[in-house]
């Protein structure tokens, strides 16, 4: 235990000094400043890997970056700020549904690292995944998922972090962020929102940019590299508008599955974690007398965050009820008054539900015509 702690105390020095990517080198450091046995050296690391939930993910440091110029390693400087070194904390068990999906991911990223014998030859794992369906239907839930139970590097790739107002920066950046996929192997990188950085080429209103052009032939073309490489590098996309996307990339998504709205027994279990019988927080009890089967029925078409919008209106009506008298308490009086919440019914839930519509219902129809023509599970 102290060997840990003195762990988690380099570790905090390390990213005091703003250089978390760094990690080894630190340690070294920060060892020899503070008297530790160099003998103890490999095991304190180790102990540094147990912590992964506690503090902050160490990476290899980028001096090991070998084959780069400077301004590579610049440029890769810039990608590592993408790198989860945190854990988001969610585990599968917290996504409720989406079994085919979840099933997909762990063929595709957890099983050939703990099965490489199984994965060879014909049995290569996959190499890309793309996650489409309507907004709040979990695609990013799981995404996170991944980076919590899966142990590799994550990546977590936006449009912001390869797309660069310097003339050949864009597709500098995609080359190094494969570079870097591979030299933290293995890995994944995690593409949100894909159709705003892998739009159909030649499609656009006025022509396309070439820098555009460019960095999208070289997303492609890193990502064909993946499929002739050994390394343990996996592309997981998610997409709101998978119709839009170049008919090239989708080659390369080997799987395409679709986050489609929660079924009912989903539907229930959703509505009946987030308003419980009896739920306790910050010393405020909120009790409920719900009907979770006939609300879950009554909700089809919703998605999961519109769900969880309903019951959060659901749960603040008789918060509402209360703030007068919070309001008419005197300020200087430290002692609150009790606070004793109405019990929230199904009516109440029903009310809500009556003005607060889903996002998504009246998109179902086209994902679903996608699916049948690009469908890959």
């Amino acid at each position: 235990m102290e060997l840990s702690y003195q762990s988690m105390k380099i570790a905090h020095q390390a990213r005091e000094a703003g250089q978390v990517t760094d990690g080894k080198g630190l340690i070294q450091d920060a060892v020899k400043g503070s008297g530790i046995d160099s003998d103890h050296m490999v095991i304190t690391l180790e102990c540094l890997n147990t912590e992964k939930t506690k503090i902050e993910r160490l990476l290899k440091p980028l001096s090991g970056f070998s084959g780069m110029s400077g301004e590579m390693t610049e440029l890769a400087a810039i990608i590592s700020r993408d790198i989860y070194l945190h854990s988001p904390n969610v585990r599968w068990e917290d996504i409720v549904g989406l079994e085919d999906a979840k099933r997909l991911v762990k063929e595709a990223v957890v099983y050939p690292i703990k099965y490489p014998q199984l994965f060879t030859g014909i049995l290569s794992p996959w190499k890309g995944l793309l996650l489409y369906g309507p907004p709040g239907t979990g695609k990013t839930l799981l995404a996170k998922a991944v980076a919590t139970e899966c142990k590799t590097t994550f990546f977590n790739i936006s449009a912001s972090s390869i797309v660069s107002k310097w003339r050949g920066d864009s597709e500098k950046l995609v080359r190094v962020l494969f570079e870097l996929a591979r030299y933290h192997a293995p890995s994944t990188i995690f593409l949100d929102e894909l159709e705003s950085v892998m739009g159909q080429r030649g499609t656009s209103m006025g022509g396309e940019h070439e820098g555009s052009r460019r960095m999208k032939t070289e997303l492609l073309v890193q990502m064909d590299g993946l499929a002739k490489s050994e390394d343990l590098v996996f592309v997981l996309a998610a997409s709101n508008l998978p119709w839009e996307l170049d008919h090239a990339m989708l080659r390369r998504l080997e799987k395409r599955i679709l986050v489609s709205l929660p079924q009912s027994p989903a539907r229930q279990a959703m509505i009946s974690h987030w308003l419980p019988p009896l739920n306790s927080t910050g010393g405020v009890e909120l009790r409920t007398e719900l009907d979770y089967e006939t609300l879950a029925k009554g909700m089809e078409g919703y998605s999961g965050s519109d769900i969880r919008l309903v019951c959060k209106e659901a749960a603040m009506r008789p918060v509402r009820k209360i703030f007068d008298a919070l309001e008419s308490h005197q300020d200087e009086d430290t002692d609150l008054p009790t606070i004793q919440l109405e019990t929230v019914t199904t009516a109440d839930f029903l009310e809500v539900l009556a003005h607060t519509k889903p996002s998504a219902r009246n998109l179902m129809d086209r994902y679903t015509a996608w699916e049948r023509e690009y469908e890959s599970v």
